[in-house]
């Protein structure tokens, strides 16, 4: 299954398959009819206290990475159980509001995911 990461102002695309918001936060602006959703998973975001530290400071997005895969960690059975629900779809897009498109929680996630999928498949 492919999983991909998008930000959830682009316009929501049949291509994106299961679309999944993973933000803790509701984008600003937008309303729930025009994201098209499948699911918010707030819980998966990063805990209010590391995306408040974070800030999205490209300095910190080493240290980051490291302790959101260990918040991530304690995720891991809703995190099959999102994969099982993508799965009939063949590609997951997790959604994200950041500016920035390489230092966020979401490609996080996604090589999390990535990871996670190819141990099920084992």
């Amino acid at each position: 299954m492919q999983i991909a990461v998008k930000r959830v102002y682009v316009k929501p695309d049949d291509a994106d398959g299961y679309r999944v918001l993973v933000d803790r936060l509701w984008p600003r602006g937008l309303k729930k009819e025009e994201v098209k959703l499948h699911e918010w998973l707030k819980d998966v975001a990063p805990s209010d206290s590391l995306r408040k530290w974070f800030g999205h400071d490209p300095q910190k997005w080493k240290e980051f990475q490291k302790k959101y895969k260990l918040e991530l960690q304690t995720h891991e059975t809703l995190l099959k159980e999102l994969l099982k629900r993508a799965q009939p779809m063949g590609k997951l897009t997790l959604l994200f509001s950041a500016r920035d498109e390489a230092h966020n929680q979401a490609v996080v996630l996604q090589q999390f995911l990535q990871q996670l999928a190819g141990t099920l498949h084992k």
